[in-house]
């Protein structure tokens, strides 16, 4: 199942334990049209992590706030933490890749880097 995520379910979506991934996509988007059935079918594949769309023409705050330049974009949360961001329409077997890297990740690793960068404006 592919969640719609927009600026009222953002925070309670992304911060709870678990894996995000959000795409971000524009219905005139080419690329993202054709990326779509690649993400639902790896939905469909993996029913314990949340997937979510962004609709980046009509939560255009979201798309900003994230620096969101080309679309799609593919936001990998873990556990409230911002894990990784790819630009581009990924093959299935590459998004697949990222997911298995996304369950493999010491998150107490990374929470600790986390705390030892300076905040971004």
């Amino acid at each position: 199942m592919v969640t719609e995520l927009t600026k009222d379910n953002w925070s309670t979506t992304v911060t709870a334990e678990g894996i995000v991934l959000v795409d971000f996509w524009a219905a005139w988007c080419g690329p993202c049209r054709r990326f779509a059935p690649v993400f639902e079918a790896a939905a469909a594949r993996n029913p314990d992590i949340v997937f979510g769309k962004v609709d980046t023409e009509a939560e255009q705050e979201l798309a900003t706030s994230f620096r969101i330049t080309s679309i799609p974009t593919l936001m990998a949360i873990r556990d409230g933490v911002v894990v990784a961001i790819q630009p581009g329409a990924l093959p299935e077997p590459v998004l697949d890749d990222l997911i298995a890297q996304v369950r493999t990740l010491d998150m107490a690793e990374i929470r600790r880097h986390v705390a030892g960068q300076p905040a971004r404006r």
